[in-house]
């Protein structure tokens, strides 16, 4: 396994949204989250990067695996397109800049500022960063926001090269992707109980 969760408790602004929730990701697997917006998507994948703590529960995986893409796309205005690739490679160690720019279709682009981009073009130089990073398991949150349908087609090509290279996907997304296999993650099964509705029920039966 590339990552093991297990009853998992997550918080947001001080309140339990999710809990108990447990899953396994094998090498080359993909999984997508599944659930109305404010569920906690966002926030699981957060406490499983480890950007926020746990209330509770367990996350294995191994030291320097995972990589996290959320809705912000960390594009250095100042910098190139090839200069934000190179930056972010030599932050995790190295990876194939040139690899991650065929993928996404940025070779034209490769001079130009980031802060000259479109939202798509920001979008697709943010997702290549994953491509250098060298991390087994990508995390994403709402991945294709901003991408027309054929950068959205570039994207499932390099989430099936890194899964056929044996690393692992976790997405939480509203759209169906492209990918073989996919298995789904409903997350209004981990939905935590409204205490502080029970509580009131409580009170007055």
């Amino acid at each position: 396994m590339v990552l093991r969760v297990s009853d998992l408790s997550v918080a947001r602004g001080g309140l339990r949204i999710l809990e108990a929730v447990s899953f396994e990701l094998a090498p080359g697997a993909a999984l997508l989250l599944r659930g109305p917006n404010g569920i906690g998507k966002t926030t699981l994948l957060r406490t499983i990067m480890g950007l926020q703590p746990a209330l509770s529960g367990q996350i294995d995986a191994p030291a320097d695996s995972l990589a996290y893409a959320g809705h912000l796309d960390g594009v250095k205005p100042t910098l190139s397109v090839t200069e934000n690739l190179r930056f972010w490679a030599s932050i995790f160690g190295g990876g194939d800049v040139e690899r991650a720019l065929e993928l996404f279709d940025l070779q034209a682009l490769r001079d130009r500022a980031g802060g000259q981009l479109s939202a798509g073009q920001k979008r697709r130089l943010g997702l290549a960063r994953l491509a250098v990073t060298g991390r087994t398991t990508w995390l994403l949150d709402e991945p294709t926001v901003s991408l027309d349908a054929d950068a959205r087609a570039l994207f499932e090509r390099a989430v099936t090269e890194h899964l056929k290279a044996g690393g692992a996907v976790m997405a939480a997304t509203h759209l169906d992707l492209n990918l073989e296999a996919a298995q789904t993650l409903d997350m209004a099964q981990f939905k935590a109980k409204d205490t502080l509705t029970d509580t009131f029920d409580e009170a007055f039966l």
